[in-house]
């Protein structure tokens, strides 16, 4: 856990995941048995990097849950990071997502950066955004929240992992960029 306490105010954090594999996922066995466990493996070393992690606030507001607890539980969004980023975007322009509520919960978090913009540039997200406009780069067609967020088929999978992948590379080489040793 990171506390941070300042004129800017005072932050409980932890580290969640970005990438998830959904091997332990009683839905997607069938699916991910598919995959050679070689390729799964890999998937889930990619996803373990640090560029597969990000920060939220810890602390419970009300006693309700946390944004990590939300969105792994939350049906529409089951810890995919794509969807939760496209619930920061609606977030920031007052649109409503599965998450609005959690996350007015946590608008002092959310205010330290601005706008979405800012959001995306102080956690080196910008591999998963349009660069001109900020439309989620999601990691399977995306056609609003009712439909499933897992992927259905290993077609789907695939795809998902594709460009998860891509986008935890990408951030890792963000990350060493900006902060060479």
């Amino acid at each position: 856990m990171l506390h941070h306490k300042s004129e800017l105010g005072e932050f409980f954090l932890s580290s969640d995941a970005i990438g998830h594999t959904y091997t332990r996922v009683k839905s997607m066995s069938h699916i991910v048995n598919q995959i050679p466990s070689k390729e799964i493996n890999s998937f889930f070393s990619n996803c373990r990097t640090i560029g597969g992690y990000i920060i939220f606030p810890s602390k419970q507001v009300d006693k309700k849950m946390t944004i990590n607890a939300s969105r792994g539980l939350n049906r529409s969004i089951v810890d995919r990071f794509d969807l939760t980023l496209e619930c920061i975007r609606r977030f920031y322009i007052n649109e409503d997502s599965p998450l609005s509520d959690t996350f007015k919960r946590y608008s002092s978090f959310f205010s330290l950066f601005q706008d979405f913009k800012g959001y995306i540039d102080f956690f080196l997200l910008q591999d998963l955004v349009e660069e001109k406009d900020l439309v989620i780069k999601f990691f399977v067609p995306f056609n609003g929240f009712d439909r499933p967020p897992l992927p259905s088929n290993v077609q789907e999978y695939q795809s998902y992992k594709k460009h998860l992948t891509h986008f935890v590379k990408a951030r890792n080489q963000r990350m060493a960029q900006a902060h060479p040793y």
